[in-house]
C-alpha cells in the first residue's frame, strides 16, 4: 500500500467543473489536504462542480463516510472552510476500500515438559 497522497486537479473553465484524481491512502488525517485542495479548486470559479475521483485510492472507511457527508451537506468542515460555502462534488468511489486495522490477540507458547 502507498501511503503517500498524490492529487491532480483537471480544471474545464468552459464546463465549469473540475476533476480531483487521488491516489495513495486516504486516512481521515490526511483528507484534510484533500479538502484544501478541494477549496483551491472552488476558489478558481466560485460554484465550479468538483468531481473527487477517488478510483486508484485506497480510502479508509471513516474517511470515506466523512466525504460522503459533506457531499450531502454540500459543505467542507467547518475547520476547513469557516464560511461554509456551497460546494458541488461528487465522488468516485474507490474499486476497493482500505482494509479496517484489527488487532488480534497473541496467544502465549506452550511449553512442553521434558
Amino acid at each position: 500500500m502507498n501511503e503517500k497522497l498524490r492529487v491532480l486537479v483537471s480544471v474545464d473553465l468552459d464546463g465549469a467543473k473540475a476533476q480531483v484524481k487521488t491516489q495513495g491512502h486516504v486516512t481521515v488525517q490526511s483528507i484534510q489536504g484533500l479538502y484544501d485542495v478541494m477549496k483551491r479548486a472552488d476558489a478558481l470559479v466560485p460554484g465550479l462542480a468538483l468531481e473527487l475521483d477517488m478510483t486508484l485510492a485506497e480510502v479508509e472507511p471513516q474517511a470515506m463516510e466523512e466525504l460522503r457527508g459533506c457531499a450531502r451537506s454540500h459543505h467542507l468542515p467547518v475547520q476547513v472552510d469557516p464560511l461554509q460555502r456551497n460546494y458541488r462534488f461528487s465522488i468516485l468511489a474507490p474499486k476497493i476500500a482500505a482494509p479496517k486495522l484489527v488487532t488480534l490477540p497473541v496467544a502465549a507458547p506452550v511449553l512442553a515438559a521434558a
